[in-house]
């Protein structure tokens, strides 16, 4: 029989499902070679509500990020994932469009006919992104202990991607890595 537990903000999961911290999960993703993180914060342009978010950067260059990790929502824009609960961040990975489709049943495009069958704000479940879906990313808030193996494989796609796409780039300016 699973036994329950309360988190430190109060939030109730099963055992085997504890949340792991964004720091620990920060770490992970630093980890793997090459990888980059920018904090925004009031150097960044970003506006104040969301500083310390993270961005996860393969390169240089840190146009686009393969991962980030989120603690505030955006007004008007994305509220969906209710970040506004006390503990509670999301972590964005890029997974492209056949990823997504593999993985959702469905191509990015088509989340505007899905939306009514997911529940952005639910905790420890890899889902579309609310906003950028469309856009091939997913999301989950707060993963847990046990998510954490299908979470690094998302994790490793994104940064295969975010490698090939880089490498694509040095290659175009006749760059060698």
């Amino acid at each position: 029989m699973t036994s329950r537990r309360e988190s430190s903000v109060g939030w109730s999961y099963d055992e085997g499902r504890e949340p792991v911290s964004a720091e620990a999960l920060a770490e992970r993703i630093l980890a793997l070679p090459d990888v980059a993180q920018v904090v925004a914060d009031e150097t960044s342009g970003v506006p104040e509500t969301h500083w310390g978010d993270r961005f996860f950067f393969v390169g240089p260059d840190r146009r686009r990020p393969f991962a980030t990790i989120v603690y505030h929502d955006t007004p008007g824009f994305d509220e969906d994932s209710r970040l506004d609960r006390p503990g509670v961040y999301r972590l964005n990975v890029e997974l492209g469009r056949a990823e997504f489709q593999r993985r959702f049943g469905y191509p990015p495009a088509g989340l505007p006919d899905h939306r009514s069958e997911v529940d952005f704000s639910r905790l420890d479940e890899i889902q579309p992104h609310p906003a950028y879906g469309l856009h091939g990313w997913a999301c989950v808030l707060n993963p847990g202990v046990g998510r954490l193996p299908e979470v690094d494989r998302l994790l490793d796609h994104a940064y295969r991607r975010a490698l090939a796409r880089h490498q694509r780039a040095l290659d175009r300016d006749g760059a060698v890595r």
